[in-house]
């Protein structure tokens, strides 16, 4: 049983009411100190490295927010290398952890978060998103964090990177991606020795010309009465009389159109119209004045 095998097992036999359950660090001192990345979440303070069964002198621990790497050669990824080359860490452990509040906060939020604080929008960069590293899944995170780290230039091919998720109501990991089963890295002598032995093998085809290929020598014409699509019960026609049932097919279409398509309205050109008379309007009499009547 490997180091994270044993591990895992412990962690699930504790949850479960194990009073025994535990690790023997001696028997995987070749696996040991582990560097581990988790969360700034303080919940966490509890958990570790009590919930890996290791002792603190074996137990190298990174945290940042969210445990989020955001590239192959980013400031994190600078401390898991020093952290392997410097303090003997074997194997890593990306961990991350249930009910993140990084993963609850949108880029909206951040933003009004920030400038509650005094941080205006037009000090931060322009893809916030990015830059802080934000997610909306606690396991994709993880996952995406081991990509980063298993395809690092900084991290050794033969160093196991294991990705991790616990639990943090009840202290449960969760083995999410399993350093063991990762295939490393192919050497870059090796990768470059593979392309050239592929590029050899296809070396019989670079005096292939577009003018030597030959294709099948028919007529459309006897393409289409030698064959038929699938569901028509036409038959087929004789070569000799193809122009004629052209000509029947054509008469049949135009006929049912007639039979079965609307007809258009008619419309009549306005030079063809009638002239329309405009009826004589009649003058208006004169308007009735009132008379200006004088008292004496």
């Amino acid at each position: 049983m490997r180091l994270f095998e044993a591990i895992i097992d412990a962690n699930h036999r504790a949850v479960a009411g194990d009073a025994s359950a535990g690790l023997h660090p001696a028997e995987f001192a070749d696996a040991l100190p582990v560097v581990a990345l988790t969360c700034i979440d303080p919940r966490l303070n509890a958990f570790f490295p009590n919930a890996l069964a290791l002792p603190a002198e074996e137990f190298i621990w990174l945290r940042n927010a969210g445990n989020t790497i955001t590239g192959p050669l980013s400031s994190t990824m600078r401390s898991l290398a020093l952290a392997c080359a410097v303090k003997g860490g074997r194997e890593i452990a990306i961990i991350g952890h249930s009910d993140c509040q990084v993963c609850k906060t949108t880029t909206l939020m951040l933003l009004e978060k920030l400038k509650a604080i005094g941080v205006e929008r037009s000090r931060l960069p322009d893809n916030v998103n990015e830059f802080f590293g934000m997610f909306g899944s606690e396991r994709q995170n993880v996952i995406k964090a081991c990509d980063f780290t298993r395809n690092s230039p900084l991290i050794g091919p033969n160093i196991p990177v294991h990705g991790l998720l616990i639990e943090v109501e009840t202290g449960k990991l969760e083995w999410i991606v399993n350093g063991y089963e990762t295939k490393p890295l192919l050497p870059l002598k090796e990768v470059q020795a593979r392309v050239t032995d592929m590029m050899e093998s296809l070396g019989a085809f670079k005096d292939f010309a577009m003018g030597e290929m030959k294709f099948p020598e028919m007529k459309i014409g006897e393409a289409a009465t030698t064959s038929k699509p699938a569901g028509m019960a036409v038959p087929p026609v004789p070569p000799a009389s193809a122009a004629g049932a052209v000509e029947q097919v054509i008469g049949q279409v135009v006929s049912f159109a007639e039979k079965n398509w609307p007809k258009p309205p008619i419309r009549v050109q306005p030079s063809t119209l009638p002239p329309v008379k405009k009826p004589v309007k009649a003058p208006l009499p004169p308007p009735i004045r009132p008379r200006n009547l004088r008292r004496d």
